[in-house]
């Protein structure tokens, strides 16, 4: 066991050397810090990024209005303070004076009109739109059926920023700390629009640390932003950021002092690591699910997708393949979401079947033909092992082959956004605590599943309007009860954020929504 361990570390050593290529930069191990990422960001743009890794990156890298703080409340970051109307459908933000983008520009409220704008423009194609629909005007403009210039957002002069929201939205200000609506450069952004996220050299941003190195599928690391309006709070000079998409090799690296902090450990080093005092779990808001692509055959029948869905023991996949503290899932919107003291999840009870028998029963009834079909999944050990257990399920249930299919994490969304799937692999994590967060997804014009049913739409437009909590809710739950009759997703288990940190790492933040934030980070030696 001892020789493999050395070889594996041997494996990252050379790994890590070679990742630095000629670009060698000296980060002072007393200021320095490193958190191993689980797989390459597909792009750094805030607007067209989607995945974990890609967002704990860009919340050190830029800022929105807000910032959400250790308790996950939103405290004002590049906007110093703003006012809400009496009617809840104006909101007034004022910048701080003199804040600078990292290669020392002026930020200004037309910044914000700019980047907003870019996320809802049909032509750009962002998969983020639909969050902004909330503001007056930006869903009729992502449709092309209005200008710009009717969007409900204006820079009233260089330092106030004013939105006008169609309809209330209590959440709204939590909204504004969300990737999506970071401002991005305009000066460099306009010049490469499609390839300035993607390239350490053209990055620019707005937050407490400046991109300096991205090796692509090896490193990134970052810098402290001189520029940063609050860089006084800002704890380490440097963030080293190692990419593996192998949750072993990233545990052999935080055993072995090459990086403080990874996610998702194997799950047969749980208990090890618990003995240990490594191991934590952070709660979290967020779903791991499968998502069918509902025009594909034989996916295109309800029945169908209900004999998959029925065939799966969430339970059994749990204790062997998951492990790390999961929860099945029998709701899409996970717990931990209340209201008037009643938690969504838990109110509106659970949604699921599981019975192989019956669902080897409606398959044979369906008419389907025995066709095999196919898992997509980005690439990672856990994804991979999750992929195989249905697989197993699947076979042993239904008598069905399955193959399975694995992509570079950018590539894997496109076919998802794409609908170049049969099922394949999902994770949701909340972006702020409300179910519509969840439920929005498949009311979007372009969402991954190919679901577009006006019933469905019609009550998700309904609770946005209703300002009755009672009724919102109960709109709220008809709208999920009809994404589990029509069986458009196979919720697994409710995520939670596992991570194995060396014990001198202090002050980082892991917030409900799945975020791991380092501003504050430092290490502070033992004695």
């Amino acid at each position: 066991m001892k020789s493999i361990k050395l070889f594996a570390l041997l494996i990252i050593t050379i790994f890590c050397i070679t990742g630095c290529g000629s670009n060698q930069i000296e980060c002072p191990p007393e200021k320095t810090i490193s958190m191993t990422l689980p797989q390459e960001p597909s792009t750094l743009d805030p607007a067209m990024s989607y995945g974990l890794a890609e967002n704990n990156v860009e919340l050190l890298l830029f800022e929105g209005l807000t910032r959400m703080d250790e308790n996950n409340q939103a405290q004002p970051a590049l906007a110093e303070s703003w006012e809400i109307s009496p009617d809840g459908l104006t909101y007034t933000f004022h910048l701080r004076q003199g804040i600078k983008w990292s290669d020392g520009n002026s930020i200004t409220a037309k910044d914000f009109v700019y980047s907003w704008l870019r996320v809802l423009d049909p032509k750009f194609g962002s998969g983020n739109a639909y969050m902004l629909f909330i503001i007056a005007g930006a869903e009729e403009y992502n449709s092309e059926e209005i200008s710009a210039e009717q969007v409900g957002i204006k820079a009233l002069d260089s330092n106030t920023l004013q939105v006008k929201l169609k309809e209330p939205a209590t959440y709204f200000i939590d909204l504004t700390a969300f990737h999506a609506l970071y401002p991005v450069p305009e000066h460099i952004t306009r010049e490469k629009n499609d390839t300035w996220g993607n390239n350490y050299e053209t990055i620019v941003g707005c937050g407490p640390f400046k991109i300096i190195k991205w090796a692509h599928s090896s490193e990134i690391i970052l810098e402290k932003n001189e520029n940063y309006w609050n860089r006084d709070i800002v704890a380490s000079d440097y963030i080293k950021l190692p990419i593996s998409d192998s949750n072993s090799t990233r545990l052999t690296m935080v055993e072995s002092g090459l990086t403080d902090m990874i996610t998702d450990p194997p799950p047969a080093d749980e208990n090890r690591l618990k003995e240990m005092g490594l191991y934590k779990i952070e709660p979290q808001l967020g779903t791991t699910y499968y998502v069918f692509n509902v025009t594909k055959p034989p996916f295109d029948r309800t029945e169908v997708r209900k004999a998959f869905a029925m065939a799966i023991t969430r339970k059994e996949m749990i204790e062997k393949v998951v492990r790390n503290g999961k929860i099945p899932a029998n709701t899409f919107v996970p717990p931990g979401m209340s209201f008037n003291g009643r938690d969504f999840a838990l109110e509106g009870g659970s949604l699921i079947t599981e019975d192989a028998q019956q669902a080897k029963k409606l398959l044979e009834a369906s008419g389907y033909n025995g066709e095999p079909v196919t898992i997509l999944y980005n690439t990672s050990d856990m994804n991979k092992a999750i992929s195989e257990s249905l697989q197993g399920m699947w076979k042993d249930a239904l008598g069905v082959e399955v193959e399975l299919t694995n992509q570079e994490t950018k590539v894997f969304f496109d076919s998802r956004e794409n609908g170049d799937y049969q099922i394949a692999f999902a994770n949701w994590i909340a972006d702020f605590a409300d179910p519509v967060n969840f439920l929005d997804v498949f009311a979007e014009k372009n969402n991954d599943a190919q679901y577009h049913k006006p019933e469905y739409n019609a009550i998700m437009a309904a609770a946005h309007k209703e300002v009755n909590q009672t009724r919102r809710l109960e709109l709220l739950h008809k709208a999920e009860r009809m994404l589990f009759e029509d069986c458009v997703v196979i919720p697994l288990f409710y995520t939670s954020q596992v991570i194995v940190v060396n014990p001198e790492l202090k002050g980082y933040i892991c917030t409900p929504m799945g975020n791991i934030d380092l501003i504050r980070a430092y290490k502070e030696k033992s004695n």
